[in-house]
């Protein structure tokens, strides 16, 4: 089994287990905020998962070049797995609490960051050139499937299952990624002949990369500074929903559930199609009506309105994450993928825990006094995600930005 139907199976088995991981964290979402009511446990959620990810995310993509990639992957995999087994004996011996949550995102996120650049160089080596895009578009889509259908499953199985059964369900998801992970043979590139350097050294590697490219760089700056924007508000936005519907299981499911149909919408889209030809239109075209769906969701009221603008959002997600995707899998070469698209990742997503780290306590003690905390977060949608707009359409006033497609040679083919 090689190329296309070798990523078709490995993407079956990462698509069931990110409906697991979904449901547990809507589950969570809910446990968290009903214990103590504030927007900030929320975001301190979101920021112990990405913090460690981010952070350990050089020396992941030096030690994914280094090692077989399909072990990486299944590292994160079973971390997944041992973090939800652990919540798990704590719901049935009825002693989960906030913290444990904490430490579970921290353990969970500090794993994760070996399978993204693990995964993003694997299908480098087991896919043609062409299919870059579709294949970006399908991992979308595989992710939005879970979007879709995580919340409502989660939402009408709470009850009945609690806690314990959606865990259960998520450790069924991570058995069957792991047995078609190593179903998939996945092709690990001869090193290039060069002095032996250290683990750090390599770590290093991929930021001199980026650093000697300003084209690539300006691209992550670009996503850096999105990043930042618009994770204040997204982070708070389901505080937002169930303070204003009174703590509704439902409207929360129906809006995260918009937001992955939109996600698979888009997904489907970027995979038919394959992609403007001009990768950096879908760059700077995503990055500004993505942010403008989100800061029109703090301008409207009620569930199925926010549903609407969640589904926008989240159907331009696909097209900017793919276009940028196919960009660097085409300026990189492929045996120090793992390294750069590392040092590229915690780049743009530095901005992510930082964001996180402030959006609660704005959306507690700034916003919410002063307007409530659901007109507070909906204000905060409607700034952040404005500026995010602009932030998107500044990209075409700087060449070097602009034309990183023609200014960048394309890597060598092994």
């Amino acid at each position: 089994m090689a190329g296309f139907a070798a990523f078709r199976l490995l993407w079956a088995g990462q698509a069931l287990a990110l409906v697991g991981r979904e449901m547990t964290w809507f589950a969570l979402t809910l446990f968290a905020y009903q214990k103590t009511g504030l927007a900030t446990t929320l975001s301190l959620l979101g920021f112990f998962h990405f913090l460690p990810l981010i952070l350990l995310s050089p020396l992941a993509g030096a030690l994914v070049d280094r090692y077989p990639r399909k072990w990486a992957m299944l590292a994160s995999d079973l971390a997944g797995g041992v973090a939800t087994g652990a919540l798990l004996l704590l719901a049935l011996l009825g002693r989960l609490e906030v913290w444990h949550l904490y430490l579970a995102s921290a353990f969970t996120g500090a794993l994760s960051s070996l399978h993204w650049p693990a995964l993003s160089a694997a299908l480098s080596a087991l896919l043609d050139k062409k299919d870059y895009a579709r294949a970006s578009g399908m991992m979308s889509l595989a992710e939005s499937l879970a979007g879709v259908g995580a919340p409502v499953l989660a939402a009408a199985l709470l009850k009945p299952l609690g806690l314990q059964g959606i865990f259960a369900l998520d450790l069924l998801g991570t058995a069957t990624a792991v047995a078609t992970l190593l179903l998939v043979p996945i092709p690990n590139p001869k090193p290039q002949a060069q002095e032996k350097t250290s683990l750090l050294g390599e770590a290093l590697f991929g930021f001199r990369f980026i650093l000697q490219r300003p084209p690539l760089l300006g691209l992550q700056l670009m996503f850096f500074g999105v990043n930042f924007l618009t994770t204040l508000a997204a982070t708070v936005m389901p505080a937002m929903v169930l303070a204003k519907t009174g703590l509704s299981e439902s409207a929360l499911a129906l809006v995260r559930s918009a937001s992955g149909l939109g996600g698979v919408a888009g997904g489907l889209f970027l995979s038919l199609w394959g992609g403007p030809k001009r990768r950096v239109h879908g760059v700077f075209l995503g990055m500004a009506f993505s942010s403008l769906a989100l800061a029109l969701m703090g301008a409207v009221e009620g569930p199925w309105a926010w549903a609407a603008l969640a589904f926008l959002e989240a159907f331009f997600i696909p097209l900017l994450n793919g276009s940028n995707q196919a960009i660097w899998q085409a300026k990189v070469p492929l045996e120090v993928q793992g390294k750069v698209f590392a040092a590229r990742r915690m780049i743009a997503w530095f901005a992510t825990p930082l964001a996180m780290l402030l959006s609660g306590p704005l959306a507690d003690r700034v916003f919410g006094p002063r307007w409530g905390q659901g007109e507070g977060i909906a204000l905060m949608l409607l700034l952040f995600g404005g500026l995010g707009v602009f932030w998107g359409l500044s990209g075409y006033l700087f060449r070097g930005v602009r034309e990183a497609e023609t200014l960048l040679p394309d890597a060598k083919a092994d």
